[in-house]
């Protein structure tokens, strides 16, 4: 995206869901498209970028850390309350997340239910000085 500040990448992404199984969580399709994600990401030259999407994990996840360990949770940083995200009927978790680098939240949340399982999140941003 060109904005008056300077190129700014825009990432939308949706990782393979993590599933109950009799033999355990199965989080091996979704931690490999993790990790094609996040290499996408080191790869990327612009300086300012924003990863939103469906991510199956919270930012507590140890496997979410290739991509947490560089860029800022919006909600994190910014926003109010827990911003929990699924199940859309009863919120336990915020596996929906705005993921920034080069740029800040100045606010985000959860917005109201749709037809999906999930909340939709939003945020503002700062491009920066």
């Amino acid at each position: 995206v060109d904005t008056p500040r300077g190129p700014l990448a825009v990432y939308v992404a949706h990782l393979p869901s993590v599933r109950v199984t009799p033999a355990g969580f199965t989080v091996g399709t979704r931690d490999e498209a993790l990790g094609r994600l996040a290499e996408d990401l080191r790869s990327e030259r612009a300086r300012r970028v924003v990863l939103v999407g469906d991510l199956n994990g919270s930012t507590d996840d140890r496997s979410l850390r290739p991509l947490t360990r560089h860029m800022a949770s919006a909600q994190s940083t910014a926003g109010e309350g827990l911003g929990f995200t699924w199940p859309a009927r009863f919120p336990v978790v915020r596996i929906d997340q705005i993921l920034l680098k080069g740029v800040r939240a100045t606010s985000a949340w959860s917005l109201p239910a749709t037809t999906s399982d999930h909340l939709p999140v939003a945020a503002r941003i700062s491009l920066g000085p």
